[in-house]
């Protein structure tokens, strides 16, 4: 750019210098044609004399052939002049010519302007003005010299700046990555500390959340291992225990025997069940599982199943009532709301004590179905109700199992929901009942 710039200001300086010399040299020999036809060398003379001193230079009268007739410093008068410059007017081909040379006495270099002299039509000869250009030259690198420092300051500055903005730029980046290998490395809790502005931040911010996401999938599938092991553990220790009573006691009495074989069976019905559970949420969670699409009413689905679980609620002296909109029609997977439907009532039974009520109701709001399931059970303690969809997750265990619950029933009904487009939610206090509420969405087409 310096180089350019110098260039573009040394053109324009040499250009204006030609225009100014080859103007005065027009002039000059415009003015000395009628002297040098009439061969008036003194009245010559005296014009160059006083143009030479104006021009401060030099100035040559040469005649057609060449020879130099007047010169101002009387050095090459009677010499022949092989300037090319002189060369191109004299032979026509040019009323004027400019050039550069270097002068081999000074090492300097002058500025040579010819001009032809024409007296009626003709050429009878040339003038030639020599000035020096060295001032112009010093000027000319005076400026170089001068933009050279302005762009190696630039130069050094936007440097030092791109150095900067490259470390503010990867810095963070470098940090980014070095958590990224901790974390590859099984360190899990690492988070990118990213004191960045814009993409920077957004990205440091969606890596933390992903990482956090990934420790909280870690832990929850270690505290799924954990819970699965025991959930699993208890049933078997407790066959384990009825088989070593059955066989170091051969002459055991036959209805205790028998009662004996019952607890085992129903311990192996609470482990398939678990086991089953198991396999559903795998299943789920792995997106195997798939949605056998058609068009079902869900009234009539909470209609059958409130049927079927009504003796269960006679049983336990509870009111099961339902209030249910006609014809909710929506698109799904029939067995699959048939479960969820099915658990949500039959936990509200189960954990509903006698005399209490269960209520069903089921209503089309603005392209939703809204199925709501409330008791006046034992509720659910506040610091509960955040983990009640959690896996294994019992608010009272020991009653929990002797209800036969696995702890899987409420998470596997949340997944199935959430598999149809829908959500569920909980509404619940300690002694106060509980109302779980699950929304699905009413495609176009389905009423």
């Amino acid at each position: 750019m310096a180089a350019l710039l110098t260039g573009l200001v040394s053109s324009t300086l040499y250009a204006q210098r030609t225009r100014q010399a080859s103007l005065y040299a027009e002039k000059l020999a415009a003015s000395a044609a009628p002297f040098f036809a009439s061969a008036d060398l003194e009245t010559l003379a005296d014009t160059l004399d006083a143009a030479a001193a104006d021009a401060e230079g030099r100035i040559l009268l040469i005649d057609q052939s060449g020879k130099i007739q007047l010169d101002t410093l009387a050095l090459l008068e009677g010499t022949r002049s092989q300037t090319p410059e002189v060369m191109t007017v004299l032979s026509g081909a040019e009323t004027q010519a400019y050039g550069i040379h270097r002068l081999e006495t000074t090492d300097d270099y002058a500025a040579l302007c010819a001009a032809a002299v024409v007296h009626d039509g003709e050429i009878i000869g040339a003038v030639l003005i020599s000035t020096p250009v060295i001032e112009l030259h010093q000027a000319i690198q005076h400026v170089e010299r001068q933009l050279m420092t302005v762009f190696i300051v630039v130069a050094a500055a936007a440097l030092i700046a791109a150095l900067i903005f490259a470390f503010t730029l990867t810095a963070p980046i470098k940090s980014l990555t070095s958590t990224i290998r901790r974390m590859g490395k099984g360190d899990l809790s690492a988070r990118a500390d990213v004191r960045a502005t814009g993409e920077l931040k957004d990205l440091a911010d969606s890596y933390n959340a992903m990482a956090e996401q990934i420790e909280h999938f870690d832990q929850s599938r270690s505290q799924f291992v954990q819970n699965a092991s025991h959930e699993l553990k208890t049933p078997l220790a407790t066959m384990k225990i009825l088989l070593e009573n059955l066989i170091y006691q051969p002459d055991m009495p036959p209805e205790l025997r028998a009662e004996f074989m019952q607890d085992m069976n129903h311990e192996i019905d609470r482990l398939s069940g678990i086991i089953t559970d198991l396999l559903t949420l795998t299943q789920m969670d792995s997106h195997a599982a798939s949605l056998k699409l058609e068009k079902i009413s869900l009234t009539e689905l909470c209609e059958d199943t409130v049927h079927a679980l009504r003796p269960a609620a006679e049983k336990a002296r509870l009111t099961l009532q339902a209030e249910l909109d006609e014809n909710v029609l929506l698109t799904g997977d029939e067995s699959k709301l048939s479960q969820v439907v099915y658990n949500l009532i039959d936990n509200a039974v189960k954990y509903t004590p006698e005399g209490g009520t269960v209520e069903v109701c089921l209503r089309a709001d603005n392209r939703e179905a809204v199925l709501t399931v409330r008791d006046t059970g034992i509720g659910i303690p506040a610091e509960d109700v955040a983990h009640i969809f959690d896996r294994f997750y019992r608010v009272d265990k020991a009653r929990s199992r002797a209800t036969g619950g696995t702890g899987l029933g409420l998470s596997i009904v949340r997944q199935m929901v959430q598999l149809h487009g829908g959500e569920i939610t909980v509404d619940s206090a300690a002694d106060k009942g509980s109302t779980f509420t699950v929304t699905l969405p009413i495609r176009k087409g389905d009423a």
